[in-house]
């Protein structure tokens, strides 16, 4: 991909394979401005002691809205890693990539999170759904995993089920993976998997014949993203029962392991957590989860940066505090259009969005306190802040005066990206 083959050069052990680290990271760049602020954040960690591989990850789709190119996310990220003296591993992410759109990509990215989310649920014939149970009679076998007290037993029932949803998806994910190693040629590249965009939590059993099936398309993954149990909203705190969202965690870190044995599957592979920016409540099972069981993780963040662009106009006050309130009002008399695609990962109460008249009065502090996720202060209004992540639209619109008014409040901008990303992510993940 350009110099991309150069980014981990020392890693790469075939043609295809670009091994990745044990802890990554992903960020979004929406605009492709806070690439340094954001490789700051994984500095600061390293001076802690720890170890985290940044991962810039933009979508098709925000790459359609924004108007932007995939090469413009290699280009932040090279400037950052030259300009900071960033000596480690990093990786530009194709995200969510499908047989329509993964070419846009090739010539700049070397990690491809590959999206089956239209195939997943279309049943495979049962033709097709006999010879893959016959070919893996042990999934119907009783099964330890490692560090769990219960075994995991599938009934041939559940597995012709199991079998019948996700066959047809498996097949997508090898054929995105072909076309992708076809076109790169000997370029080596990092393969992720989203199994996630289904409408119940992935249990032990679905991820271990998920995973059995990706292995007989030769996908060689390294991270794979569940579906887990609770609400995983943009931007916003998880919702639903902490402790059952670490059970399932440990449990599919124990599948994880299990397959990765009886599959002949890369030895580092590991969970993906999408929609992971601001789940705080979780951050600390996952911690303990990981250092329990040694195994690794990559964490998708994407919007969290692009709310704290906003934050750093507001606390710039004047003529950008006054466009940070433009772009609510806009949101607003556009909320239908901007939610529509997001409607699955956002909870708005309309009663709690504050009129847009009103918020053309705030103050600097009253825009930043009903933004910034800070739990603790009264005034932080998740409505607002969900409305905000998906209101980037508007700001792509403004274009050129936009983007000026990102690089003339630069210092608080990118010091709240900084301090967002450390204080209220890598921390609480990484250090004890």
């Amino acid at each position: 991909m350009g110099n991309t083959k150069t980014i981990s050069e020392t890693t790469k052990t075939s043609t295809s394979f670009l091994r990745l680290e044990q802890y990554s990271f992903g960020v979004g760049d929406r605009f492709a401005h806070q690439a340094k602020a954001q490789l700051r954040a994984m500095m600061l960690l390293a001076e802690k002691g720890a170890e985290v591989t940044p991962v810039w990850n933009k979508s098709n789709r925000e790459h359609s809205i924004i108007g932007s190119q995939p090469g413009s996310v290699l280009t932040a990220a090279q400037e950052a890693v030259r300009e900071l003296g960033w000596k480690k591993q990093y990786h530009v992410d194709a995200d969510h990539i499908t047989l329509a759109t993964f070419d846009r990509f090739i010539a700049s990215s070397d990690y491809y999170t590959l999206d089956v989310a239209e195939a997943i649920g279309k049943p495979a014939s049962s033709a097709r759904v006999e010879s893959f149970l016959r070919s893996h009679v042990e999934l119907l076998q009783r099964i330890e995993l490692p560090g769990q007290d219960r075994p995991i037993h599938m009934s041939r029932e559940k597995a012709l089920r199991l079998a019948g949803k996700y066959l047809l998806a498996a097949e997508v994910a090898g054929q995105i993976y072909k076309r992708v190693a076809e076109a790169r040629g000997d370029a080596p590249f990092i393969t992720e998997v989203s199994m996630d965009e289904t409408e119940s939590p992935q249990d032990p059993e679905e991820l271990l014949l998920i995973l059995a099936a990706l292995a007989d398309q030769h996908v060689p993954l390294q991270t794979i993203a569940p579906k887990f149990s609770g609400r995983f909203n943009k931007g916003v705190d998880y919702v639903g029962d902490v402790r059952q969202f670490e059970a399932q965690f440990r449990a599919d870190i124990a599948v994880i392991a299990h397959a990765v044995e009886r599959y002949n599957l890369p030895k580092n592979l590991k969970l993906s957590v999408h929609s992971g920016s601001d789940k705080f409540s979780l951050y600390g099972p996952i911690r303990h989860a990981l250092r329990d069981t040694g195994a690794g993780l990559h964490l998708k963040t994407a919007g969290t940066t692009w709310l704290e662009e906003l934050i750093g106009l507001a606390e710039a006050g004047g003529r950008a505090l006054e466009l940070a309130k433009d772009i609510y009002a806009e949101s607003c008399a556009h909320r239908k259009e901007l939610c529509a695609p997001y409607l699955a990962v956002i909870d708005i109460d309309s009663a709690e969005l504050p009129d847009a008249r009103r918020v053309a009065g705030w103050t600097s502090e009253q825009y930043c306190s009903a933004l910034r996720h800070d739990p603790s202060c009264p005034e932080f209004n998740p409505s607002f802040r969900q409305l905000l992540h998906v209101g980037y639209k508007v700001a792509a619109q403004m274009g050129k005066k936009y983007l000026e008014m990102l690089e003339a409040c630069e210092e608080p901008i990118s010091r709240n990206v900084t301090a967002n990303l450390f204080d209220r992510h890598l921390k609480p993940l990484f250090l004890d």
